[in-house]
């Protein structure tokens, strides 16, 4: 095998030469642009055919990227390996591909004859694909085109067929992967809009089925292959996701102000990219029902709304529609009619919207404000409908505020969307709860304005309220309406914030989330947004406990205000208050103890939960007829419940003084500590019926809860409840301590007994 590898046998270069050209090849990795992804496919090139001199009957094809010349840094080499039968293929195959893993480079192979690749590509439309960027780098130059010519020949006569099955696979590679405008973190490559995508425009444009690679496009490619090449010169390796800690490196080395500049560059061109392909696939659509009709089939015209009508699969103007002077509302009520029969827009349509529809009047008209609830309103169609309008320019004229939105990121682990996308979205999952309210229409609205003040000096929820009533008086919306709005948007984390950072059984909570909601009408309102914000922000930000803990909230806010009566809290679990002690109960995320001595039993529990891998969302701690209880809601830290009957016996022990357990929490617990800035407490004076509230901000850490209820016990604090909330790597507790604490020394001290134990 090594006189193969070394070429001893078959003429090729000897060991220096090779060396000399891997060096070459190595040595041209580096460089972003058009120039530079050239010089490395030349850079192979020459290597390769240092590999393989030019002989009869044999040819060496190179395809993907580095048959269009358009090499990444650290990407693929793709090669086939075609022959006319002659013999010692195989040993010829191997003295090829082994000098290039020795490069270092990373190799997808294959070796046919013109039959069997034509063969494979005719059953795998991946293959056809790929042959389609077929390009002679060494080798028999009429062998080569025989199967190039013949492959495109093929795939121009079987395209609109293939394509059908093709769009699943792209389906499910988009379901997988999500869309690269609107993914913070999103795949350059296989992300719908991705680079991927730009090869399906290029294999439908050599069907001749439609102009797919308009120079919109080929600027939009260019600068995501620029952009991934700056990814692998930034990681030093083939890597296509944009991930976060990235981002600032890739945009300095593409001469752009900073990730934020990049992830906006990147988002107009996915778009673009997106957009071109809809367009492309639709055209197939169209080429196939007009074959299916027969040639003198014309496709069938039909009203769908006023001046819209549904033609071949699209949405087009009514000829009544386009006048002397159109209607203003015009470009909502199509995107209305597109979004609820989900139907797509046609490319001429929205080009003509854009260079002929006026701009509304202020206020708008009525027309006009119910085609807008409508699209916000119209569900799974909302979003494909929105985006084709945004694409065009028919937003901005709906709402001038939109620029400054358009593919804002959001700096927040738990948003998986651009900020554009997350407002739209937000209104698609409001729609799911327009029958919960009295005002679904102010919902939508509320829902789509929620976040419009994000990007901004200050807090969002507050700097949004002016920018928000704007948008409602120009729509036309009465001061009523208007004002409720911009209540919406004050207060639409109320109520996750207090479900899941105060005390719901303490009559001051309730009183001050109804005192500040002011109606039931509006608490459902909010009660609907809160759910929709949460599910289009993505599935960190939404839990069962998290709805359980709001919807508790709400039940009482809403008993507050119909009956004018603040809620009694509930009573303590009759299991605990009857039995020998100690008392464990555990039941799904609930755990349950009761005993004989109330003071550390909270820090004692919370560190045996902690060594359990249970991470404490919500605890309460109370004293009846002499017995202490604690209550904890409870989730496990890395996914999988611990065993009951070990946690159980633990508790026991703890709780009834056994050291051997203490020892074991103390060294768990000292031994994880979390990281990032320094530990803030806030005090709260008036958030609390009989107790005032010690709020700590922090990293988060396993065993933190228990080194802090340990450092508040030690202190002389009693505790009587806790809410611990997650907030990607930080964690904002609530402790609700027994008392007035009015002394500013003795808060001090217990201040800096927290940030110690922290």
């Amino acid at each position: 095998m090594t006189s193969l590898i070394n070429g001893n046998a078959s003429g090729h270069t000897g060991d220096g030469d090779a060396n000399l050209l891997i060096n070459e090849v190595v040595g041209v990795r580096g460089g972003i642009g058009e120039a530079a992804r050239r010089g490395r496919a030349a850079a192979y090139d020459t290597f390769l055919r240092g590999l393989l001199p030019a002989r009869d009957g044999v040819a060496l094809l190179a395809v993907g990227g580095l048959g269009r010349r358009q090499c990444a840094p650290y990407g693929d080499l793709d090669l086939v390996l075609l022959h006319a039968g002659v013999p010692g293929t195989d040993e010829l195959a191997a003295s090829l591909w082994y000098p290039i893993w020795d490069a270092g480079l990373r190799l997808d192979h294959s070796v046919r004859t013109v039959s069997e690749a034509l063969s494979v590509a005719q059953d795998d439309v991946k293959v056809a694909l790929g042959l389609l960027d077929a390009r002679l780098v060494v080798g028999d130059r009429a062998l080569a085109d025989s199967l190039i010519r013949t492959a495109a020949d093929h795939w121009r006569r079987t395209a609109v067929r293939h394509l059908t099955g093709l769009r699943e696979v792209t389906d499910a590679r988009w379901q997988a992967h999500g869309e690269l405008a609107f993914l913070l973190e999103g795949d350059l490559k296989e992300a719908a809009g991705g680079l991927r995508d730009v090869g399906l425009l290029r294999a439908i444009s050599a069907a001749g089925i439609t102009d797919a690679l308009r120079p919109a496009v080929r600027a939009a490619h260019l600068r995501l292959l620029d952009t991934r090449d700056a990814l692998h010169e930034q990681v030093g390796r083939r890597v296509d996701r944009l991930v976060a800690q990235e981002r600032d490196g890739v945009a300095t080395l593409l001469g752009l102000e900073d990730g934020d500049a990049l992830l906006r560059r990147v988002a107009g061109d996915a778009r673009t990219v997106s957009h071109a392909l809809d367009d492309a696939f639709r055209a197939a659509d169209r080429l196939r029902s007009g074959r299916s009709r027969g040639g003198n089939g014309r496709p069938a015209r039909r009203p769908v709304a006023r001046d819209v009508v549904e033609h071949d699969g699209e949405l087009v103007l009514a000829r009544t529609a386009i006048g002397a002077r159109p209607d203003p509302s015009l470009s909502l009520r199509i995107a209305a009619a597109a979004a609820a029969t989900r139907l797509p827009i046609a490319r001429a349509t929205c080009e003509w919207l854009a260079a002929y529809c006026p701009p509304l009047p202020a206020p708008w008209p009525a027309e006009a404000r119910a085609a807008l609830t409508t699209l916000l309103g119209a569900g799974a169609g909302l979003v494909p409908a929105w985006e084709t309008c945004d694409r065009y320019g028919l937003v901005d004229g709906w709402l001038p505020e939109w620029t400054r939105l358009r593919s804002l990121p959001q700096h927040n682990p738990v948003h998986r969307y651009t900020l554009d996308r997350h407002l739209v979205q937000t209104a698609h999952e409001a729609s799911r709860h327009t029958r919960e309210v009295e005002r679904p229409d102010l919902l939508l609205l509320g829902a789509l304005l929620h976040d419009i003040g994000k990007g901004l000096p200050g807090d969002h929820s507050t700097v949004g309220v002016p920018l928000a009533e704007a948008v409602a008086t120009r729509i036309g919306l009465p001061a009523a309406e208007t004002e409720l709005i911009g209540t919406l948007v004050r207060l639409h984390l109320l109520l996750p914030d207090v479900a899941t950072r105060r005390d719901l059984a303490d009559p001051v909570t309730i009183a001050s989330v109804a005192e500040a909601v002011g109606d039931t009408g509006t608490l459902d309102l909010l009660h609907a947004l809160v759910r929709a914000d949460a599910a289009a922000t993505g599935p960190a930000a939404w839990s069962d406990w998290k709805g359980r803990l709001v919807a508790e909230l709400v039940a009482r806010v809403r008993t507050a205000l119909d009956t004018g009566v603040l809620p009694e809290p509930p009573a303590p679990d009759p299991a605990l208050l009857a039995g020998p002690l100690p008392v464990v109960h555990l039941t799904g995320d609930r755990v349950a103890v009761a005993a004989a001595d109330r003071r550390g039993l909270l820090a004692t529990v919370a560190g045996c939960l902690a060594l359990h891998r249970l991470e404490v969302i919500s605890a309460d701690a109370s004293a009846v007829d002499g017995r202490a209880l604690v209550e904890c809601r409870v989730q496990p830290r890395y996914g999988l419940p611990p065993d009951p009957v070990p946690l159980r016996a633990d508790l026991r022990r703890a709780v009834a003084g056994d050291v051997s357990v203490t020892q074991r929490l103390r060294g768990r617990a000292l031994a994880s500590r979390g990281g990032g800035a320094a530990p803030r407490v806030v005090w709260h004076r008036e958030a609390a019926t009989d107790a005032v509230l010690l709020e700590l901000r922090a990293a988060d850490a396993a065993g933190l809860l228990y080194r802090v209820t340990c450092a508040l016990d030690e202190a002389g604090a009693l505790v009587r409840a806790a809410r611990i909330s997650t907030l990607g790597a930080d964690v904002v507790d609530a402790f609700y301590l027994v008392g007035g604490w009015p002394d500013d020394a003795t808060r001090a001290r217990l201040e800096a007994a927290v940030l110690a134990a922290v």
